[in-house]
């Protein structure tokens, strides 16, 4: 059976970090809900706190009484935060302008270094309803396609998963935000970073209006009934922003209604036929979703709207990701390929899985898989920036 990766959860998604990497030329505003100071980048007309969610106005000067009123807010909001964190066990290094608390790495985390480096997620939710059963697969056959084919260090690798040892290596939300801190952690020019989740994607109702469809995404980490999905405003802050110059960062995301879950500023519409269009994904409320000069691109199950399988296997009883399994089969198939050929081989895998045809290569031949019936999911390509899709490579 095919199982979709998606759930619909109600719960609150706290969104925001501080970019740590943003140029000189960059200014701070306070924000007019929370009087947090914000950094803002210089294209930015409006930008959205991640404390309160209030949208600022950075183009004009403030209300006095507003600012005021502001500062009343983030004394109590202090007072609160130095209570809670007295009466807290855990220690954190401190706070980002945007209200999030960043965390140090803990001491199981690899070593920061080398040029390439990834963290892979898969999550099963073991025991639920709703458990999946191809995540751990995925993330086993993504990492040995990272060191086999790209030459991405073993040591560089982070992997989360319900089958890791240790405390800080399971897919719980504030490991997988470490893990994401991690890996942009010290990037500098010429960097490969990889992020690959396999897990459940959800949506929920934008509340700030910086979605183009009203609606955003999130991923949801193995805790998430208890604490809540990690939201794509979240991800953009953490994994796209920080990004400078030189740096690249490829996202892979094997869940449902996956297609903008980075909030990046384009996404790539693909036809059948082999045209392609960007489409402009810039928030309506002109908060900056770019980055610092870096490129970020992400490779998604399906489309925003979409689910996307977790298909079972017919020999083993072993599972994978519709989407990983599609990803791998095409560089294996074509190694150097463009982008715009890996999308479509991507595509076209998923809707000639009915047909019984058999796909080889060393790396599949690991996985023993062919797709389910009836997967209706389109794989989807977003930027933070546009390019040819059929002259540029495909590296990592």
């Amino acid at each position: 059976m095919a199982a979709p990766r998606g759930q619909s959860p109600r719960e609150e998604c706290e969104a925001g970090r501080e970019t740590k990497m943003w140029s000189r030329r960059n200014k701070t505003a306070r924000c007019s809900g929370c009087d947090v100071l914000l950094v803002v980048p210089p294209q930015a007309r409006t930008i959205r706190c991640a404390v309160c969610r209030s949208i600022t106005d950075v183009g004009s000067s403030q209300d006095p009484v507003r600012q005021a009123m502001g500062f009343l807010k983030s004394v109590v909001m202090n007072i609160s935060n130095g209570i809670s964190s007295l009466n807290s066990s855990s220690s954190s290094s401190g706070s980002s302008s945007h209200g999030y608390p960043i965390t140090s790495p803990p001491p199981s985390f690899p070593r920061v270094r080398g040029k390439k480096r990834a963290v892979l997620v898969g999550v099963s939710y073991v025991g639920q309803r709703y458990e999946l059963k191809g995540t751990v697969n995925d993330v086993n056959c993504m990492r040995y396609l990272l060191i086999e084919r790209f030459g991405f260090p073993a040591e560089g690798i982070l992997v989360l998963t319900e089958e890791e040892r240790g405390p800080y290596r399971v897919p719980t939300k504030e490991n997988l935000r470490m893990a994401m801190r991690w890996l942009v952690s010290g990037c500098e020019s010429g960097d490969s970073l990889v992020f690959h989740f396999s897990g459940h994607g959800v949506q929920r109702l934008d509340p700030s209006g910086d979605e183009v469809d009203g609606l955003d995404e999130a991923l949801c980490p193995l805790d998430f009934e208890a604490n809540g999905s990690i939201v794509d405003d979240e991800i953009n802050e953490t994994l796209v922003r920080p990004l400078p110059r030189g740096v690249k960062l490829h996202a892979l995301v094997d869940s449902c209604h996956s297609g903008t879950v980075l909030d990046l500023r384009y996404l790539c519409r693909l036809s059948r036929a082999g045209y392609y269009q960007w489409e402009d994904h810039n928030p309506p409320s002109g908060t900056w979703k770019g980055t610092n000069g870096g490129l970020a691109i992400l490779i998604s199950g399906c489309d925003d709207h979409q689910t996307s399988a977790d298909t079972s296997a017919l020999a083993g009883s072993t599972s994978t990701g519709a989407m990983t399994y599609s990803f791998i089969q095409a560089i294996e198939n074509e190694p150097g390929t463009t982008y715009g050929r890996l999308l479509t081989a991507m595509r076209s895998a998923i809707r000639e899985a009915s047909t019984g045809i058999r796909m080889s290569g060393p790396i599949v031949s690991l996985m023993r898989k062919v797709f389910n019936f009836g997967l209706t999911q389109e794989p989807q390509l977003s930027s933070s920036e546009m390019f040819d899709i059929y002259h540029k490579p495909f590296l990592l």
